[in-house]
This record gives C-alpha cells, structure tokens and sequence, in this order.
C-alpha cells in the first residue's frame, strides 16, 4: 500500500513565484505532478518553465484562460491516459496559491491509496477558525446548507480544491459540465447521484493574504455555482408544471369526446382517471430520464405510483383537517399551502428513493 505512487494535479492562473518551490517540495516527496498553465501572463511563463525541467513533472498548456473547471478535466484526461497501472489508485487535485501543505497532500494520497472501491476525499477545512475570511466562511455555510437541502447529504466543505478521486471517479469526472469553479459542484452532484463514497478528511486551514488572490469572482462564480446546484430542481418544477397542463389538456380532449356518452359525473370521472394516468406516466418518465437521469432498476414505476397515492392521500387528510379546525380559510388556499410542501417532499423522496441508483 505505502509503496504506491501519488500524482497530483495542480491548476494554476497567474500563480506566485513561489509554486516553483512548492513543485520541487512535492517532487522531493515522490509525487508525480500534473501542472496545468491555465492561460496565465506571459511574464509569468519563466515559472512554468523552471517547474516543466523538474523531474517527474508534467506540464499542460491552454494558450489562454479556460477555467479551473477545463484545466482540471484535461489533467483528468492525462492522467487516464498516461498512469493506467495497478500501483496507482487515483489521483490528488490541489491549488496553487499554496494553501494546501505539503503534508495534507500526502495525507490524502495515502489515504487514497488505502481505497479499493469508488471514492472521492474531501479536503475539509475548518471554516469556524478566525483566519478565514468573512465572505468565505459565509459563502460556504450557505452553499452547504442548500447542498444539504437539495441533495440529501451535508458537505462542510463544498469548494475544496484539495480531493482524492480514485481512478473509476476521475474517468465520470473529465465529461463532466463546467469550465470555472462550479466544475467541483457538478463533482460533489455527480458523486451523491451516482452514490460514489465521500470521506471527508479535515486539514489545515490556511489563507494568504485574506484570500485577496484568488481568481473566484463572487457575483459571476456564484450565479454558476447555485445554477449548477438548482438545475435538478427547477428541472423538477418545469415537469410538474408541464404535467399539470398536460393533465388539463388531456381532460379536455377526454371529456368533449366522451361527454355524449353517458352522464356528467361519469364523464368527468373517467376524464380524469385517463388524463391523470397519461400525466402521470408523461412524469415519470421526464423525471426519471431528464430531471433525475436516473439509470435505477426494479419496480421504479411502483415505486413511483406508491408516491403518488400516499402524496394525494396526504394532501387530502391533511387539508381537510385543517379546514375543519380554521373554517375561515377557503380549502382551495389551504390546499395550495399543503400541496406546495409536499412537493418539495416528493422532490427529495424521488431523489433518494424512486429513482435511486443503487450500484456503486
């Protein structure tokens, strides 16, 4: 295990004189380094140069900036394609300005190549220390708290630049959605969606310079960042909404073709149940195909009508009862209130149970 080789990959935009040293500390601890030169100043190539002659060093050039996001996904591509050997479980990213030491690096390495199965490390820092910033401490407490809401599992440190992917992880990884900094967010979704093991491994918390040189732009980044995070719900929203007009459609279609057949109540009656099937498999199928994209297995149709039932029979119960304790609230009103949270209960309930995947 202790004899397996460490490869990290290291993104880096206009970085500091100083990941010359940093480089050569990380090659003097037999780890192979990727390095990718993301667009940066011409008067800054000279570091990329000295770093290129180190041994055991690689270097990737994007003639001009392309994101953390791409720079990553090409040293992802590299490392597939050049260290497809036994003695390598997978493969470290960290930055460049530094903030990651030489020690949490091999940490992580060692503990990643202790793993056999598919697996992302988390570098955690401890965003409750007063060296961290306000805005980033902030930041990642609110991207943690909806991370935790949307997708079920709560991640103390969602932007980490320093993780361990094992090789399989690494490969779903260099498809992946993103060029900037929201790239690790569709990384975090894509490990919980496709239930991939997250160890989450605390290191040191350090900051340069109050973080004044780093390359996230808080308004643009951000916007990336919780459009990534919110996709699958809005994609969520936009099917339930386009069921429901289907199902309206749908029982208008059927009761002007049906209503000089039989009574009213009967007409309306089967109206409805034929549009509500139709809706309801038009749903689960865009759920499961778009919203979820999930490739789960089994009785997911029974699953998903069992949800279906307990839902409507919720929303029926419970309006009711509330109407008959507040009589002055029209049950229309209530009604919408009732309905409006259990939709965000089914989101999660299909997420995690529904349409789960269950292979590893």
């Amino acid at each position: 295990m202790q004899n397996k080789k460490i490869v990290v990959i290291i993104p880096a935009l206009n970085p500091d004189k100083d990941l010359m040293n940093y480089a050569k500390e990380l090659v003097q601890n037999n780890i192979d380094l990727i390095i990718i030169d993301d667009g940066s100043k011409d008067e800054l190539k000279y570091i990329f140069e000295q770093v290129s002659k180190l041994e055991n060093v690689t270097l990737i050039t994007h003639p001009k900036n392309l994101g953390k996001g791409q720079a990553l996904k090409d040293g992802f591509k590299y490392f597939i394609e050049n260290y497809n050997t036994k003695d390598i479980t997978g493969v470290v990213t960290a930055d460049s300005d530094g903030q990651h030491t030489i020690q949490d690096i091999k940490n992580i390495g060692q503990r990643l190549n202790e793993i056999d199965n598919n697996t992302l490390i988390l570098g955690t820092r401890n965003f409750n220390l007063d060296c961290v910033p306000f805005k980033s401490r902030t930041g990642n407490k609110i991207t943690t708290f909806i991370f935790k809401l949307l997708y079920g599992k709560k991640i103390k440190d969602t932007q980490t630049g320093l993780r361990g992917l094992t090789k399989d992880f690494a490969k779903q990884c260099i498809d992946l959605a993103g060029d900037r900094f929201e790239y690790e967010i569709s990384m975090l979704i894509t490990a919980v969606r496709n239930n991939v093991n997250i160890i989450e491994h605390e290191i040191n918390t350090v900051y340069h310079n109050n973080n004044n040189e780093t390359h996230f732009n808080p308004v643009k980044d951000s916007f990336k960042i919780y459009k990534v995070m919110f996709a699958e719900f809005f994609k969520f929203i936009i099917s339930g909404l386009s069921s429901a007009i289907l199902d309206v459609i749908l029982f208008t279609i059927f009761y002007n073709c049906l209503k000089g057949y039989g009574n009213t109540q009967l007409v309306i009656l089967l109206s409805t149940i034929f549009a509500r099937i139709l809706s309801s498999l038009y749903n689960y199928i865009i759920n499961k195909k778009v919203v979820f994209k999930s490739s789960a297995k089994g009785f997911v149709l029974v699953k998903y009508y069992i949800l279906c039932a307990i839902q409507a029979l919720t929303s029926y119960c419970l309006v009711g009862f509330i109407f008959n304790k507040i009589t002055l609230i029209h049950p229309s009103f209530i009604k919408i209130v009732i309905d409006t949270f259990l939709f965000f209960i089914s989101f999660q309930i299909q997420r995690r149970w529904v349409f789960k995947t269950n292979e590893k």
